[in-house]
């Protein structure tokens, strides 16, 4: 069986990704909870809805972190998760500008 190339391991940025899947994933599921929150239905008018936006982002986080290891470099989960955080928000505050 060959040996990888250090190039070819996803391993060596595991404490990078991990950082970056905590930070800027929690800022994702924040973004992504927000936009239901205050733009779904009822907007913030319904008490069990808060409950449930609350509950949701643990929900959505830890997919996201999850799935922070499977990029093949920490820079790259980096860049990916930052432009999904700036479309995210860039949406929130386009609805919230038309409201």
């Amino acid at each position: 069986m060959a040996q990888l190339l250090p190039q070819d391991k996803i391993q060596p940025h595991w404490w990078r990704k991990t950082f970056i899947g905590i930070f800027m994933g929690l800022l994702l599921s924040y973004g992504i909870i927000a936009l239901f929150a205050w733009f779904g239905p009822d907007g913030l008018t319904t008490n069990t809805k808060v409950q449930f936006n609350m509950w949701m982002i643990s929900a959505i986080w830890l997919p996201i972190l999850s799935l922070c290891y499977l990029f093949k470099t920490a820079r790259s989960a980096f860049i990916c998760l930052l432009m999904a955080n700036g479309c995210v928000y860039l949406l929130f505050a386009s609805l919230w500008w038309l409201q």
